[in-house]
């Protein structure tokens, strides 16, 4: 028997009106629940102008996508959730502020806000017309559970008076303390990493020291985890040559259980050309001659890894800053 095309177009609307109805039943519930409050915010007046405002990371059933940062109440700045820490600007000198953070989902939810902390900006400094000398001798000690390190330093010098520290990892700042310390307790490391921290002092005029020696600090592996293939021992030596620069770079081969046919080696973050050898590669210590031809005065960050026995790059070495002589 045949069915009439009404009846099939009825059948057929009443299948699409049941898949329907079905697929509403089943799709995902809103997203509702807000994330936690930020924790263990600071807020340290970096200048008399500017305020350096630091937390711990929120978590949230689905994800933190970032954070709003408010000012006497009034929001003042959004991050993203990569971020921890941000320089509010702008400020007026000798006066009392207010901060809290919340976090934020990608549902809009908004967590409570975090404590306020209070901070007051120093007095503006006319008269300030040098940088703080660099912090000295800067020691560091990494966690047992490879994802914490305590840095210490000698304090700075200025004109008329230092008002804080910033501590660098590779160039970038991820922490900050006041003049009144030269400690800082670091969070949110990897374990069987190298890391090179540099620290500067700050004065009330904004001005920041040249960078402190270079301090490598190795954080414990994981248990288990394969030992680290990093070289170690990286030095540079910047000379003019001419009309060109050279920078003479040495470094300790890492212990890799086979010969290491090439490293790449990395400017700025960038990888500027892999290092073959044209013989037999060397044994122990490994040396290298990169040429730049960059007006004096510019600065590089540069690092190496190794090309591993079985093909694939090993882990990358401490971190090196050269400036072109003038």
């Amino acid at each position: 028997m045949q069915r009439s095309p009404l009846r099939t177009a009825l059948a057929c609307s009443t299948a699409l009106l049941l898949a329907s109805l079905t697929a509403c039943q089943t799709s995902e519930p809103a997203d509702t629940e807000k994330p936690t409050v930020p924790r263990d915010v600071t807020a340290q007046a970096s200048s008399a102008t500017t305020v350096h405002v630091m937390w711990e990371h929120a978590t949230d059933n689905e994800a933190v996508t970032g954070y709003e940062v408010y000012r006497e109440g009034e929001k003042a700045v959004s991050v993203p959730a990569t971020k921890r820490m941000i320089d509010v600007e702008g400020l007026t000198a000798s006066t009392a502020y207010t901060f809290t953070v919340r976090a934020r989902d990608a549902a809009g939810n908004l967590s409570a806000r975090s404590a306020a902390v209070p901070v007051t900006t120093p007095e503006p400094a006319p008269a300030d017309e040098k940088p703080p000398t660099a912090p000295v001798k800067v020691r560091g000690t990494a966690g047992k559970d490879g994802r914490t390190a305590t840095l210490t330093w000698g304090a700075s010098t200025d004109d008329v008076g230092v008002t804080s520290y910033d501590v660098y990892q590779e160039d970038s700042r991820i922490h900050s303390v006041a003049a009144t310390a030269t400690k800082a307790e670091l969070t949110g490391l990897r374990p069987g990493t190298v890391y090179t921290f540099t620290v500067r002092a700050r004065d009330a005029s904004d001005r920041s020291s040249p960078d402190s020696e270079p301090l490598d600090l190795t954080t414990p592996s994981a248990p288990g985890a394969p030992a680290s293939t990093a070289p170690t021992g990286l030095r540079t030596k910047t000379a003019a040559e001419g009309g060109e620069y050279v920078v003479d770079l040495s470094w300790d081969q890492p212990d890799t259980g086979g010969t290491i046919p090439a490293y790449q080696l990395y400017l700025d973050g960038e990888l500027t050309t892999t290092i073959v050898w044209g013989g037999t590669p060397p044994a122990g210590r490994a040396t290298y001659r990169l040429t730049l031809t960059d007006p004096p005065g510019t600065r590089y960050s540069l690092k190496l890894r190794p090309k591993l026995p079985d093909g694939t790059w090993g882990d990358f070495s401490a971190q090196r800053t050269v400036v072109l002589p003038g």
